[in-house]
């Protein structure tokens, strides 16, 4: 059994980890068309195209930290090393990456600066096969090799989310989007209008209060954050239009602005499918799949990671054990016609709760059901509850306080039950 795996981030390098410890799988090729492993980890001042004309993928700034503490955001099998903080600098989890890949083997398999071009199925003689063109782009020879199974972990923070916000073109100042953020220093004296309050926007939101004039953080949270902004940070609904330099906003009021800064997430894309794959995105809806795991209409081929709103290493490291455990025979997957309909039910009822088609993938509270039917039909390890209790309760305090949240520090004391000291103060919760 040949398989490819298409991307040398986290959920590619636990694919390809998980793999290589099967007996079933006689070849692994990790396709990574950077010069280095860790996808969005890995931080670089360049923003746009890199040596080979390609976009930059990663979306790393240089401050970040992670907005989820460490002791949920190792692998089951594999967690962050020991340390006095919970919430990590960006090259702590990267250096956390690298050792994972190399412990495991998986390092000697990547074929770095190599670009997938084309993904397509054709029929073999025992069943479905898969072409894979790539490039290698440090001698430009392009090459198709075929494989048995493709796993597609190319990641979903990498292709910007551009709002059709009325005005936004003709916009007389700067627009630029979160992808291409990394330092403060280039907002210095301006008036920034910040659109998005997911962890992104609020995190770049409160940094550049240091060095600008004045942050205007427009966003539709259900919920107001209750975390105290500093003076010349003020909050506004969504933008209605832009005109000139002037954002005008739901509640009727209007700001002068000199940059419109988009935190408005990303898209997924998979540039490399050929249409014959039968995926599509529409919406940012990618399907047909199969618990979001599956493609449907050609099960030799899944994709890790589409899921957000996910304690996502554990995650990742689930849904490869669950696909794999279909392909070793532990068990089999429903027939075409059933995934579908499995598919079609599960829509029918997020939408029935309010969810839209662009929340096609967003788990959040619906997390701990998804991984129990992954781990249920596969006869696998389940996912420890504690880990989807760490993230709700971070998540919360994310929000409502964000200046110093990140120096809680969180203990696991078994599968159900977790320690928080914060501000001092010791507490265990269940």
């Amino acid at each position: 059994m040949r398989v490819c795996v298409i991307g040398a981030g986290a959920a590619g390098l636990c694919a390809a980890r998980h793999l290589l410890a099967d007996a079933c799988v006689t070849a692994v090729d990790v396709l990574e068309q950077s010069g280095a492993l860790g996808g969005t980890w890995v931080y670089t001042d360049t923003v746009g195209y890199d040596d080979f004309g390609l976009p930059i993928h990663t979306s790393m700034y240089k401050s970040l930290r992670t907005n989820l503490p460490k002791e949920i955001m190792g692998f089951p099998d594999f967690p962050i090393p020991e340390s006095e903080r919970s919430y990590l600098p960006a090259k702590d989890m990267l250096a956390f990456l690298q050792l994972y890949s190399d412990k495991h083997g998986v390092t000697r398999h990547i074929r770095f600066n190599h670009h997938v071009q084309l993904v397509k199925p054709k029929q073999g003689p025992k069943g479905e096969l898969w072409d894979i063109t790539f490039k290698d782009l440090n001698n430009g020879l392009i090459k198709t090799k075929e494989y048995d199974y493709v796993f597609v972990c190319n990641g979903h923070y990498n292709t910007p989310f551009i709002p059709n916000i009325p005005g936004l073109k003709e916009f007389k100042g700067d627009v630029m989007h979160s992808h291409d953020y990394r330092v403060p220093d280039i907002f210095t004296g301006k008036r920034v209008l910040v659109i998005g309050a997911g962890p992104s926007g609020m995190d770049i939101a409160y940094e550049i209060t240091s060095v600008t004039e004045r942050v205007v953080l427009s966003h539709h949270l259900k919920e107001q954050p209750r975390t105290v902004f500093p003076d010349n940070l003020v909050q506004k609904p969504d933008v209605v239009k832009l005109e000139g330099n002037t954002a005008f906003f739901q509640d009727d009021t209007q700001e002068e602005v000199d940059v419109v800064f988009l935190s408005t997430g990303y898209l997924y894309n998979f540039p490399f499918l050929h249409a014959s794959c039968d995926i599509a995105v529409e919406d940012n809806c990618v399907g047909p799949l199969y618990k979001h795991l599956v493609n449907i209409a050609h099960p030799s081929m899944c994709f890790i990671g589409i899921p957000y709103y996910v304690c996502a290493f554990s995650m990742f490291d689930l849904q490869v054990r669950y696909y794999l455990q279909s392909i070793n025979g532990t068990f089999a997957l429903p027939s075409r016609e059933e995934m579908t309909a499995h598919c079609e039910e599960e829509k029918r009822d997020r939408l029935m709760r309010g969810f839209t088609k662009r929340q096609t993938h967003m788990m959040g509270p619906d997390q701990e059901k998804y991984y129990s039917s992954l781990a249920t039909e596969a006869k696998t390890t389940n996912l420890p509850s504690v880990i989807t209790k760490i993230r709700e309760e971070s998540s919360v305090r994310f929000l409502h306080n964000l200046q110093s949240y990140r120096q809680d520090v969180y203990k696991v004391i078994d599968d159900d039950t977790y320690e928080i000291i914060s501000n001092g103060k010791r507490e265990i919760l269940c």
